[in-house]
């Protein structure tokens, strides 16, 4: 029996396993002991990696949709040329902005910079990736406040902070892992600022009950309590912060006496949350996508760098403000997907940054687009419009997760081409497509990933791939060549090959990784970055700006601010109620296309799409438990759910789980204005007994 240490590829932990195999068979799974980011623990997602293409995985072979509207198998080198031809038509006839694709974070590093490599420098059209869907709040938050997408804590400093704040986060669900390391610190105190009491929320020590997008009103007056207290670190704002007096200036006109009507948190509870915050000494801010997924979530996630600051709560063990990622890659897609700027960090449009990156892959600076890809929205809304005609997902689901998800239905019926590439056949954005591109799962294939605290750990191949079966990086080189790259894929034939490629993009850069080889990650613990050559790693464990030295031009972290914006989207007569949305059970991902395969969760979890709803609310409208309801949003659709009874809710808040389908049929297009994250946490809507 052999044991092979690899990484889990569900969320954005990135925890590692051990597998142990016998016969190109997995006979058991374990929690890698001393690995730092789970010590030996585990959610049972990743307990379960080996279910996988296993009871749902039906091809090997691509699958065409003919002219009668049937799926017939056709063989893999006729699928690489149909796709070419189709996107060299395509770009031919209409240009290459009427070609795009949708990655994805569940990618490795190699095979995000190798798609960007192809679709990007190659083809000229534009590819985002479904981080924008959880993540690419934080990126711009950190990027304006820091001076680079630098997220600066390592999850060590649950384990040393005293006062820890969870805002949007519901870690005992969607971070388990993070949650066990939560419970091992005996020394700290635990707050949850969440519209909803979450199964975090009842676990913590101080819990409080926000309206729904009411987070940076909330984060203002704090600051401006705190301000007026001196409850400050003035020498720290002084010596390493920029534009500190206009925040304070700014935040004066969000006054105690108006937060109750604005939040539903009283002023007493407000002055009780500063009082804790002045009283840690290592106080850890920790947001997910509660915040990054909202109508002004870049502002209110830098509301939080800058209650953090103010307090000289960073760059010191155990604080922090601190940005839980979503996926086990997002940050690899962030750095180097070539998406929303160059690979390793950079704005395409800086020439200096064009020359050093052409110079690591040894190309003309020519090749690279001149400007960052078009956001997710914007590609949904020119396919609807006619401007975008081909489309390539790769291993996402958007006809279920994307927001108001009709509207990607009505764009998959415009397109002349539609491709998927997923490691199931009938995923609800797989089973319309035109061609099918069937891949293996991340316990077939090799690469790295990048965690959510900047630790880059190795994917191994634990099983061998059967006979006539391909990986996501086999299936985009084979595109690139049949495309017609030539010399241009010299380097890249391997994952090694684009790692080592992408390693010499980062020269120099905040996110520097020159002193990292390859084989070193393999069975390891893992390499934060920066990690630059000549490095030597003495500790597993390391923060950002300890030094208290930031990537802006003058070495200061800036305070950024904006006055709060109105809602959109507000409740109305016709729509008086609002519903959140967000994960469900511990077992369930995302779309579920891989967690239905554990039969544990399946055994468990509910087949059908329900909705949580406050007793008052029920009691008044007598709606029963587990009755079916008809939830009508303020965005023109309405969907059945069972209506599940709690104490949990506030009267006039629903909340979804957003596995189910239905689920984003109601959400609204509503982004953020800088991010252009979507909006997933709140909809107005209105709900009625079903017929």
């Amino acid at each position: 029996m052999t044991k092979i240490q690899s990484t889990c590829n569900y969320c954005s932990l990135a925890c590692n396993m051990d597998f142990y195999v016998e016969d190109n068979k997995i006979v058991k799974v374990l929690p890698t002991k001393d690995y730092p980011v789970n010590k030996g623990f585990s959610c049972i997602k990743g307990l379960n990696l080996d279910k996988q293409n296993t009871m749902y995985r039906t091809m090997k072979k691509p699958l065409f949709m003919n002219g009668n509207g049937e799926r017939v198998e056709i063989e893999w080198e006729d699928a690489f040329k149909m796709v070419a031809e189709k996107i060299k038509n395509t770009k031919e006839k209409y240009g290459p902005d009427s070609i795009a694709a949708i990655s994805t974070g569940q990618l490795t590093l190699e095979e995000m910079a190798l798609v960007g490599h192809v679709f990007r420098n190659y083809v000229g059209g534009n590819m985002d990736g479904n981080t924008r869907l959880c993540m690419a709040t934080s990126v711009v938050a950190h990027k304006q406040s820091f001076g680079f997408d630098a997220p600066p804590y390592t999850l060590n400093d649950f384990e040393l902070s005293d006062t820890i704040i969870l805002i949007g986060s519901n870690p005992v669900v969607a971070h388990p892992v993070v949650w066990s390391r939560i419970r091992s610190n005996n020394e700290k105190v635990v707050i949850t600022i969440d519209p909803r009491k979450s199964e975090t929320a009842i676990n913590s020590d101080f819990y409080y009950g926000i309206k729904p997008k009411s987070d940076l009103i909330l984060l203002y007056t704090l600051s401006n309590l705190i301000i007026e207290k001196n409850w400050i670190d003035k020498d720290y704002i002084d010596k390493y912060s920029e534009n500190f007096e206009g925040f304070k200036e700014h935040v004066k006109k969000y006054k105690l006496e108006n937060v109750e009507e604005l939040t539903g948190i009283s002023a007493e509870r407000v002055l009780e949350l500063a009082e804790l915050i002045h009283k840690g000494k290592r106080v850890s801010i920790w947001w997910t996508m509660g915040v990054n997924q909202g109508y002004q979530a870049v502002r209110t996630a830098q509301a939080i760098i800058n209650l953090a600051v103010m307090t000289g709560n960073i760059g010191r063990p155990g604080t922090g403000p601190n940005s839980l990622t979503g996926q086990c890659n997002a940050m690899g897609s962030r750095l180097f997907s070539n998406t929303t700027g160059l690979y390793g960090g950079g704005d395409y449009d800086n020439e200096k940054r064009r020359e050093a990156v052409a110079q690591a892959l040894g190309v003309d600076s020519s090749i690279f687009p001149t400007k960052p890809t078009l956001p997710y929205n914007v590609i949904i809304e020119k396919i609807i419009s006619g401007e975008i005609k081909a489309l390539w997902i790769l291993c996402t689901n958007p006809r279920h997760s994307w927001i108001n998800n009709t509207q990607f239905a009505e764009a998959m019926k415009k397109l002349d081409f539609f491709i998927v590439q997923d490691i199931y056949d009938d995923t609800d954005s797989s089973l319309d497509c035109d061609l099918y591109l069937p891949v293996v799962s991340g316990i077939e294939k090799e690469g790295t990933i990048i965690n959510t605290e900047r630790r880059l750990s190795k994917l191994n191949p634990v099983l061998k791939k059967e006979e006539g079966t391909k990986n996501d990086y086999e299936v985009i080189l084979e595109i690139g060549k049949a495309l017609g790259m030539g010399k241009l894929l010299d380097g890249w034939e391997t994952p090694r090959g684009a790692f080592n490629y992408m390693k010499a993009t980062t020269k120099g850069m905040p996110c520097d990784i020159t002193g990292i080889e390859y084989e070193d990650l393999s069975y390891s613990k893992g390499i934060q970055w920066p990690f630059p050559a000549g490095s030597v790693l003495v500790d597993n464990e390391r923060r950002l700006f300890e030094e208290n030295i930031y990537y802006t031009p003058n070495g200061k972290v800036k305070f950024i601010f904006e006055d709060v914006a109105k809602n959109p989207l507000s409740v109305t007569s016709e729509f008086p109620y609002v519903l959140n949305t967000g994960r469900g059970t511990v077992g369930q991902w995302h779309t579920q296309t891989r967690t239905r395969e554990i039969p544990y969760v399946q055994g468990v979890i509910s087949k059908k799409a329900y909705i949580y709803i406050s007793k008052e609310l029920a009691n008044e409208l007598k709606i029963k438990d587990e009755e079916l309801i008809t939830v009508s949003s303020i965005n023109g659709q309405s969907r059945i759910f069972t209506a599940i009874i709690t104490k949990t809710l506030p009267k006039d808040q629903l909340y979804a789980p957003l596995h189910y389908i239905e689920t984003n049929s109601l959400t609204a297009s509503i982004y953020d204005t800088y991010s252009k994250e979507p909006s997933y946490k709140y909809v107005p809507i209105n709900i009625s007994k079903t017929l």
